[in-house]
């Protein structure tokens, strides 16, 4: 592992514990249904940015549950943050756009 990569896996693990961190101490302070799901997809991103690492180091195995070659996880992981993410948007957007309701 050269410089480039370890550099490049601190800077994710500690930029996306900040992202973290504060969007936990915003799930404390709202209880807004569209902040929650925005909360979980930043969570559900550095949960997918740790198993990455500990794949990159060894540590998880990843062929555990497979679909074909690809592991379960490695497909899951990283679609989940989108998923939050679209669920919080499709959430305001029905706010925004709903009439008579």
């Amino acid at each position: 592992m050269d410089i480039g990569e370890v550099v490049f896996i601190i800077s994710r693990l500690a930029l996306g514990a900040l992202a973290c961190f504060f969007a936990i101490l915003l799930w404390a302070k709202t209880r807004d249904v569209v902040w929650m799901f925005m909360v979980i997809g930043v969570i559900a991103s550095y949960v997918e940015t740790v198993y990455a690492v500990l794949g990159i180091f060894g540590i998880v195995a990843r062929g555990f549950i497979t679909i074909g070659n690809v592991p379960l996880l490695s497909m899951v992981l990283p679609n989940l943050p989108m998923l939050f993410f679209l669920a919080g948007f499709v959430v305001m957007v029905f706010r925004k756009y709903r009439v008579g309701v």
